[in-house]
Order: C-alpha cells, then sequence, then structure tokens
C-alpha cells in the first residue's frame, strides 16, 4: 500500500512543469543502502564510527565535499591527498555487484513525456558510472548536472538553479524528485516545486514540508507531476 501523499495547499497549485529535475542516488539508482554500508567501514577506518543510521541523516543528500569537510572538522585534522584511495574498491566493487535502478522508475520514465535531468551531488565520474551500470545513462547524457559545478551543494539551491539556467528554464516551471530532506530543502530554496520519494531510506516525515509532495511509489510519479 502506497503511503499517504502530502496535499498540497490551494496556493501551491501549479502549471505542469516545464523541467523535471532528477536527483541521481536513490531517486533514479538504489545506491545508498550500498554506499551506506561502505561510508561506515570508511568512516570507522578514518576514527570516526558512525551507525548507518547516522550516517544518513548527516550525510545523505549532501556533497562529497561537504561530507569530507565535516569528518575533517569532527578529526580536527586535514585529511592528505589521496587519503581515500585504499577505500574507492569498495564502492566500485559494491555497486557492480549490487547497484539497480530504483524500483519503478524506469516505468516513470517511459511515462513521462516532460523534459528532464539530472542534478546530483554526486560527481560525474559517479555519475557516469553509476547511471552507466543500471542502463539509464543514455537517457539523461547531456543533461546532467553536478554538485562540482557550483559553489555551494544541496541544501542550497545552486545546483539546482544552475541547472535550470542552462537549461533556458525558469525555476518555478521546475519541478525536482528527491529523496532526501538536503535536496528537498534545496528544491524549495531554489523556488522549485519539490517530490520527496520515501521509498528509500528517509522517511516521509522528514521530507514532508511546504510546496513538497511526498510518494513512496515512482510509477505514481507521471500521474503527480500533471496533477
Amino acid at each position: 500500500m502506497s503511503a499517504p501523499r502530502q496535499a498540497p495547499d490551494p496556493a501551491s497549485r501549479h502549471d505542469t512543469p516545464a523541467l523535471v529535475i532528477f536527483d541521481c542516488d536513490g531517486v533514479l539508482v538504489d545506491s545508498e543502502k550500498i554506499a551506506v554500508k561502505v561510508d561506515a567501514v570508511v568512516l570507522a577506518g578514518l576514527g570516526w564510527p558512525l551507525a548507518e543510521a547516522e550516517i544518513v541523516e548527516r550525510f545523505v543528500g549532501r556533497s562529497y565535499g561537504d561530507m569530507i569537510a565535516e569528518v575533517e572538522a569532527h578529526l580536527g585534522r586535514r585529511l592528505p591527498d589521496g587519503w581515500d584511495a585504499p577505500y574507492r574498491h569498495l564502492y566500485l566493487e559494491a555497486f557492480e555487484a549490487e547497484l539497480t535502478e530504483v524500483d519503478g522508475v524506469t516505468e516513470a520514465l517511459d511515462a513521462l513525456t516532460l523534459p528532464t535531468c539530472v542534478a546530483s551531488s554526486s560527481s560525474h565520474e559517479g555519475l557516469r558510472h553509476s547511471l552507466g551500470l543500471t542502463g539509464l545513462y543514455e537517457r539523461f547524457a547531456g543533461r546532467i548536472f553536478s554538485a562540482e559545478e557550483v559553489a555551494r551543494g544541496k541544501p542550497a539551491p545552486d545546483l539546482f538553479l544552475h541547472a535550470a539556467r542552462t537549461l533556458g528554464v525558469r525555476p518555478d516551471r521546475c519541478a525536482v524528485v528527491e529523496d532526501s530532506p538536503y535536496g528537498v530543502a534545496a528544491a524549495r530554496a531554489a523556488g522549485m516545486r519539490a517530490y520527496g520519494y520515501c521509498g528509500g531510506l528517509t522517511p516521509a516525515g522528514r521530507l514532508e514540508g511546504p510546496g513538497t509532495v511526498v510518494f513512496d511509489d515512482m510509477r505514481e510519479l507521471p500521474e503527480l507531476l500533471l496533477g
């Protein structure tokens, strides 16, 4: 059974969006539960053991740079260049063995007739890898934006505004599909309507708020966008 949708108030009624901006991890590819397990190993190795639930709350949806800045602040030291080299293979091997698309996302994309793009906290290298493994890369090729391209990552609106500006769409004509509170906050800050997917690691309560529709089945998304 689907989770109850958060009904928008009358003042938030909207026209059909001119652009649908998808986050990647947890929205297009079911990567977060895999990455969080590896994150726990990496953080413990650095000297900051965290439970997976705390990793989700602190870091899911944020950029790599923001995560490392918080780790360094906690440790009280800078991490040396190349510190992550011994750990990279853990992510690559886990993704290659386990990564799949989010359930129902292919059906949703097939049903959508609206323009789409990807705007993610992941690096371009990471996006090529994860979207390529799941066969989704070609659907978005040429319309993929990374937090590497902007000064501030989510929850700042910079990445979504950059994507909209590049594709020539006003922010108020954009819809953002996100699965993290940081991403939903970024969409709101950008003046874009947010669709919070709660079928992954983040519960519905952390996504709810003004101008946001919360849902748990990707197959519902095309209808929600037109509603």
